[in-house]
């Protein structure tokens, strides 16, 4: 496994491979790796001959600086787990610089209205900066297939909008949520909770299990009452929002119609950590 620390050292490992006619997979992650991180790479390993990873803790993304600071860093435990894994060919490194040269300003991206959903509206500007980190990131690693989770759907979605605007040669592949066994997604802000935390989390797929089963039973008005009570109910957590969205368009439905497709997601503070969630309704 090869790691590059700069854009020239891995753009020219890249060329080098392009031009032997290998097939590139990519996935960028922001650190704090798990096995869902790993997942993502061993879906990639079937379907590409090379498989690259990065890791860069993404200032423009972050909307509170405190999260920013409290975000987990955890690089040597990070490339060993890489290594581990057995898939990883090269890892990138980057400095700021390589990704901000001009300083650290995101670009101003329009997503044809899905950056005003959701997290969008609760995280102004947070989307401006994935995009920024993505698409250069993009251009620099140069994949011919990228891999992203769908415990993050919007910014699945938004990352399909941003290639198809910018026309950049790239499939992008939603890969399914990890779990744990108790149905607690995987995630970076689980390492956070208190042990009584995160058992008390599974609530949060419990809720969207028991959702699904309201699906197209219960109207939209009486399924987000019971969700509200649910967390109403539940001590040591604070519902920030939970919605049922048109999965093309992520806007809020209040209706169910039969030819659109949805999904449920779902926003919850456990204590001070924030957790999100989402499920496809079927």
């Amino acid at each position: 496994m090869e790691i590059f620390r700069n854009k020239a050292a891995l753009v020219a490992f890249v060329e080098r491979n392009r031009e032997m006619g290998k097939v590139i997979g990519f996935a960028p992650t922001m650190g704090a790796l798990h096995e869902g991180h790993i997942a993502l790479y061993e879906s990639a390993s079937a379907e590409n001959d090379l498989i690259i990873s990065s890791i860069f803790v993404n200032p423009t993304q972050f909307n509170n600086p405190e999260d920013l600071t409290k975000y987990p860093r955890t690089i040597e435990a990070d490339l060993e787990k890489l290594q581990d894994s057995g898939v990883i060919h090269a890892v990138y490194l980057p400095e700021a610089v390589d990704i901000y040269p001009e300083g650290i300003k995101s670009k101003h991206y329009s997503f044809d209205g899905l950056e005003d959903q959701m997290e969008g509206a609760s995280r102004p500007g947070h989307f401006d900066g994935v995009g920024t980190v993505v698409e250069e990131l993009l251009r620099q690693v140069q994949p011919d297939n990228a891999y992203f989770g769908e415990k993050d759907y919007q910014q699945l979605a938004i990352v399909k909008n941003l290639v198809k605007q910018k026309n950049l040669p790239v499939t992008v592949k939603g890969i399914p949520t990890q779990r744990l066994e108790n149905g607690l997604a995987r995630s970076s802000r689980n390492s956070r909770l208190t042990p009584e935390q995160r058992e008390a989390a599974t609530v949060l797929y419990e809720t969207l299990l028991k959702v699904n089963d309201w699906f197209r039973v219960v109207s939209v008005p009486e399924i987000n009452n019971r969700v509200t009570e649910i967390f109403n109910s539940t001590p040591g957590m604070v519902m920030e929002y939970f919605i049922i969205a048109d999965e093309e368009t992520l806007k809020e439905t209040d209706f169910f119609y039969k030819d659109r497709s949805y999904r449920a997601f779902l926003v919850v503070f456990v204590g001070n950590v924030r957790l999100i969630d989402n499920l496809h309704l079927d």
